[in-house]
C-alpha cells in the first residue's frame, strides 16, 4: 500500500478523491427515515452542481436528462416537508447558470440544517464558493 507522505510511486496514477465523504458518511449512519433522505438528496443536489460546472461540467442537455431522473427519484422519497421544495429546486437549478446552483444550494443548507452535520454543511458551503468562483 502507498502511504500518502511517501514519493508517488513511478507510472502511478493520482488516487481519485471523493468529494463529498462527509455528506456521504453522514446518510451511512443515519438510520432509515426522514433524515438519511435528506442526506441523500443533499448529495445528490451536490452531485448535480458539480456536474454543471469547472472541469467536470457535462453538456446542458445531459444535466436536464439527469435532473430529471433525479426529480423522479427525488419525488418517491420520503422527505420532511420544508426540505422537499429547496431540494427540488437545487435538483432544477442544477440545469441553468451558476448563479442559480450557488442560490439554490445555499437554500438546501437553510432547510435542511437540522438534518444535516457540521461537516455535510461544511461541503455544500466549499461547492458553492467554488461555484462562484469558478461562474
Amino acid at each position: 500500500m502507498h502511504a500518502s507522505n511517501s514519493p508517488p510511486l513511478p507510472f502511478g496514477l493520482e488516487p481519485i478523491g471523493f468529494p463529498f465523504p462527509a455528506i456521504a458518511a453522514l446518510a451511512g449512519r443515519l438510520p432509515h427515515g426522514g433524515g438519511r433522505e435528506v442526506a441523500l438528496a443533499a448529495l445528490t443536489c451536490a452531485r448535480l452542481a458539480t456536474g454543471a460546472v469547472g472541469l467536470q461540467a457535462i453538456a446542458p442537455a445531459d444535466r436536464v436528462v439527469r435532473a430529471n431522473s433525479a426529480k423522479i427519484w427525488l419525488a418517491s422519497i420520503a422527505l420532511p416537508p420544508h426540505t422537499r421544495m429547496p431540494l427540488a429546486k437545487c435538483i432544477e437549478a442544477s440545469t441553468g447558470s451558476p448563479a442559480a446552483i450557488v442560490t439554490s444550494l445555499r437554500a438546501v443548507v437553510a432547510a435542511a440544517t437540522a438534518h444535516l452535520d457540521g461537516a455535510a454543511v461544511e461541503e455544500l458551503e466549499r461547492l458553492a464558493r467554488r461555484i462562484t468562483a469558478a461562474g
